[in-house]
């Protein structure tokens, strides 16, 4: 006999059924158990369920292997949420079509309601790479977590400012979370999965298509109380995504560019629209109503240190001025790239290559660096010291 969790996840495995169709299936049958066990002819009077749909269902058992698929799960350390486990992420659940059911790899914890979503460009430029590092590593140092697809561009750089800040990030993704996509961030997502938590309502090994990527952009959407677009063109999935961020109720935030550069246009709009013009993090947090400093942040598994960058300081709710910065502290890994950066400007592959530290790892310092203002990128993905 199949468990609850069990029967959705068979049903996820079939084509083309999607949350809503189940939502009316549960509506006739009361249960996912039901649901599998009934006959083609009687899931047939369920509005929304055709022919072919109905003999998929009704001979679920000889079109998917779930004993394979719950192999899957075992080995990429996935677990399963259904809208009746309490860590299914509240605000998710209210959207018109919350997936039924969630894969995830990682830890998902009552705080993580605080959330800000960050899309934008994959094609980002120097300009939104810095405003998408500089707005998610201050959200994610006020206690907001960072949700985003961990996609090429805006979104990788916002994973990784919030994972630099000691904050927490969720990345939802439009492929099978033992598929990551794209392939380059695996070790971006085994770092989150740490830190946050990793999403898909994909199954397993699924292999993204151009429909996944709407489907996954309203989880974005759905997790969080506001939506930042940092960059984004006229033609835009991130407009898409901010569009059913304000069907879903939440606030639309837009970074404004340079007038002349097409990059900036879908973000132009956005504010012409309605969406709300945030020049820092602040406006985001004083949109959205919460202080800096009042979520708990765990700093113990990052070399960044509150009260340690200058420039980055927290704000606080005393109208009393802030105390005087510390002084700036660098790890060892730290004050040997500036010691080579000292030489010239330099890309990572070199600096991984001089000091023999992976290439993943000397990234990761070097957004600190730069986060504490002692390097900056340049184009061509050069590094150097700030002047």
């Amino acid at each position: 006999m199949l468990t609850a969790t069990e029967a959705y996840l068979a049903l996820n495995l079939l084509p083309n059924i999607g949350p809503i169709r189940v939502r009316r299936l549960l509506g006739h049958f009361h249960t996912p158990q039901a649901i599998l066990a009934a006959p083609a002819g009687e899931l047939l009077l369920v509005p929304g369920i055709g022919e072919e749909m109905a003999a998929h269902i009704a001979d679920w058992e000889n079109r998917i292997d779930l004993p394979e698929e719950k192999c899957r799960l075992s080995d990429h350390g996935i677990e399963l949420l259904t809208l009746d486990d309490p860590r299914y992420p509240a605000a998710l659940r209210q959207i018109h079509d919350p997936p039924f059911l969630l894969y995830m790899k990682g830890t998902l914890l009552p705080a993580d309601e605080a959330a800000v979503a960050v899309v934008g460009s994959r094609r980002m430029t120097h300009y939104g790479r810095e405003q998408a590092r500089k707005f998610s590593f201050q959200l994610a140092r006020a206690g907001f977590t960072i949700v985003s697809g961990l996609a090429r561009g805006i979104d990788t750089a916002a994973h990784e400012a919030a994972l630099a800040a000691g904050g927490r990030t969720i990345a939802v993704l439009g492929s099978g979370i033992g598929n990551v996509y794209p392939p380059e961030n695996q070790a971006l997502a085994d770092r989150v999965s740490q830190s946050g938590a990793v999403l898909s309502e994909f199954p397993v090994l699924y292999v993204p298509d151009k429909q996944s990527f709407p489907l996954r952009n309203r989880i974005v959407a759905g997790m969080s109380s506001g939506l930042l677009v940092v960059e984004a063109p006229a033609r835009s999935g991130s407009l898409i995504t901010a569009n059913q961020a304000l069907e879903q109720g939440r606030t639309v935030f837009a970074i404004p560019g340079p007038i002349d550069r097409p990059s900036s246009e879908g973000c132009h709009r956005l504010i012409q629209q309605g969406a709300t013009l945030v020049c820092s993090a602040d406006d985001v947090i004083d949109e959205l109503g919460l202080e800096i400093n009042t979520l708990p942040l765990d700093f113990t598994n990052s070399e960044v240190k509150p009260d340690a960058l200058p420039g980055l300081e927290a704000r606080t709710t005393s109208e009393s001025a802030p105390p005087p910065l510390r002084t700036v502290e660098l790890s060892e890994l730290e004050r040997r790239l500036l010691v080579e950066l000292d030489l010239g400007d330099t890309t990572i592959d070199r600096l991984a290559e001089v000091t023999g530290v992976p290439a993943g790892r000397v990234g990761a310092s070097l957004l600190q660096l730069e986060m504490k203002r002692l390097v900056k990128q340049l184009p061509g993905k050069y590094f150097s010291k700030a002047g």
